[in-house]
């Protein structure tokens, strides 16, 4: 049975190696086709490449990855025909979306619009072209699997048979998880300091068109951004990507001439920003920055912790709880959008200790569940300094998996199993509909590819 969640994870790998083979120089060229559905083919050539890319990027592969890549690659084009048939709603606006959020993140992984170019042997525009058919199968797939699943639910009786079918000696041994929330206050820097580090960007930019000094090498001394000081400052942007950039630098980036440098720009959330475009072409952007943080001293620190001893003590005096506080006084921005609570890499609210900060580990040693911490002094991932409230809600013991602590965790595998087993009745019943050939030697290494053959051959 296919597991639901690794469907488009390897997938991806898929993706991403036929993209960049071209340009790798251990690129595997095989020429092969090894498997097709309806008029649509899977070539060896780009399964041998994503496992190749995957290996050059530290991806940890299972000894059956390449038979697991074709098996997900053949039901991705059947997931796709039918979703086609379905007429299910795939915009080619939709694509393009995702198009360019690969591309930044492309950009974003290998540095530059060049280094991609460079990578794959060919122009952001060709890539993004070349890319665009795989790009709207795996949607297309994507939305008929949601079509299928859409209806599975899971009930506490069953949670519980799927616990019970569980040998004791496989259930998982779970590390302490904790749920922290945290209301955050980033206090201003006194308006001498900000009109200090002002000037000191206004004198930043004289030296830089006097010639005196270059963006470049100012950045590399000056700025205190970690993402770029190294580059001198360097960044490849586009207009719409606004969840990764802040909406002032965007703005100010895009508004400058090639060559021309920005005044000293405000960000609440940052610093100060100099900025300078060096190339555009359409809503992509070549830039540097210097970014400045004014400092905060101690006076500003304890206003913001008698303002959250304040909070604290409402919260203790049931005048407010510790969640609506969060969301009216918490300078966190995620707390709009994703709430008070620490999130882990699953999206989850457990997180392990050992993802959180060393202050916030510090913070905690001592606390009991249920407590919210004195206000306390930090800093956060962009270099300002804060003060916050900790709350402690739920902390767990390193155990063994059960279905008392544990019931959540099982009821979405348990969920997870059972939409697999829907899928793999709907594929069951799909499979003589559509035109299927899979490769006879793939056939012999991959179990799995054998109920996918549909012709009288069987295989080619």
């Amino acid at each position: 049975m296919l597991k639901l969640k690794n469907i488009f994870t390897i997938l991806s790998l898929l993706f991403a190696g036929t993209l960049f083979a071209q340009g790798q120089s251990h690129k595997i060229v095989v020429d092969k086709i090894v498997g097709v559905v309806g008029d649509r083919i899977i070539l060896q050539s780009d399964v041998q490449n994503a496992l190749a890319d995957a290996v050059r990027q530290g991806e940890q592969l299972p000894p059956d990855a390449a038979c697991m890549i074709m098996e997900q690659s053949m039901l991705s084009k059947i997931l796709a025909l039918q979703a086609e048939k379905d007429s299910l709603p795939v915009s080619d606006e939709e694509v393009e979306a995702q198009l360019d959020m690969r591309a930044r993140s492309w950009i974003q992984q290998f540095g530059s619009v060049n280094a991609v170019e460079e990578i794959a042997g060919k122009s952001i525009y060709q890539i993004k072209d070349d890319s665009r058919p795989q790009i709207k199968e795996q949607m297309l797939a994507q939305a008929m699997q949601r079509k299928i699943v859409e209806t599975v639910h899971i009930t506490p009786t069953e949670v519980k048979a799927f616990f019970d079918k569980i040998p004791t000696d496989s259930l998982p041994y779970l590390e302490s998880e904790l749920e922290i929330g945290q209301i955050v206050i980033l206090p201003k820097a006194a308006k001498e300091v900000e009109e200090y580090i002002y000037n000191e960007m206004l004198n930043y930019k004289k030296q830089i068109e006097s010639g005196q000094t270059t963006f470049d090498a100012l950045a590399k001394r000056v700025s205190e951004d970690p993402g770029s000081k190294e580059r001198g400052g360097a960044y490849e942007i586009n207009r719409s990507d606004k969840q990764t950039w802040d909406p002032v630098f965007l703005q100010t980036s895009f508004r400058l001439k090639t060559g021309e440098i920005s005044m000293p720009v405000k960000s609440n959330r940052f610093g100060y920003f100099l900025i300078t475009q060096e190339d555009r072409r359409g809503d992509n952007a070549k830039i540097r920055m210097i970014l400045r943080i004014p400092p905060v001293t101690e006076t500003e620190l304890d206003g913001a912790k008698k303002k959250l001893d304040s909070v604290r003590n409402d919260i203790l005096a049931n005048k407010i709880n510790f969640k609506q506080a969060a969301y009216k006084y918490s300078d966190d921005e995620m707390v709009k959008n994703y709430g008070p609570y620490i999130l882990a890499a699953d999206g989850s609210t457990y997180v392990p200790i050992d993802r959180l900060d060393k202050e916030m580990v510090a913070t905690i040693t001592d606390m009991k569940v249920g407590d919210i911490s004195q206000p306390v002094s930090f800093t956060n991932e962009q270099g300002k300094r804060g003060v916050r409230l900790v709350y402690l809600q739920s902390r767990t013991e390193p155990h063994r998996m059960n279905l008392k602590d544990d019931y959540a965790k099982l009821a979405e595998r348990a969920l997870e199993e059972k939409k697999a087993k829907e899928l793999d009745n709907w594929l069951a019943k799909r499979i003589p509909n559509y035109y299927i050939l899979v490769d006879k030697e793939a056939a012999k290494q991959c179990a799995g590819l054998q109920k996918y053959q549909t012709t009288e051959n069987r295989g080619f």
